[in-house]
């Protein structure tokens, strides 16, 4: 645990922001029809986009459950495991 301080990213709206545009960035709703070409990698532009924008997700994810997030329940079980230990 970080410095001992209960932190939890639900109120930290800047996560939030961040989560919507890569959210949006996924969804290829701003292609024109004709998005089929160009290939990239033999994926069509739109998928590989959306592929690209999964990835960065699930980073971005990954990143805030290991730096973001310190809750209570990491303090309760730290505390369970000393009192296990007696």
């Amino acid at each position: 645990m970080k410095n001992g301080q209960v932190r939890e990213p639900i109120q930290k709206k800047w996560i939030w922001i961040l989560l919507a545009l890569i959210t949006l960035g996924i969804v290829p709703w701003y292609f024109p029809a004709s998005a089929t070409e160009p290939y990239i990698l033999g994926f069509p532009l739109w998928a590989f986009i959306s592929t690209v924008f999964t990835i960065i997700l699930c980073g971005y994810l990954s990143w805030l459950c290991v730096n973001e997030w310190n809750i209570v329940e990491d303090q309760e079980e730290s505390e369970n495991a000393k009192g296990d230990k007696r």
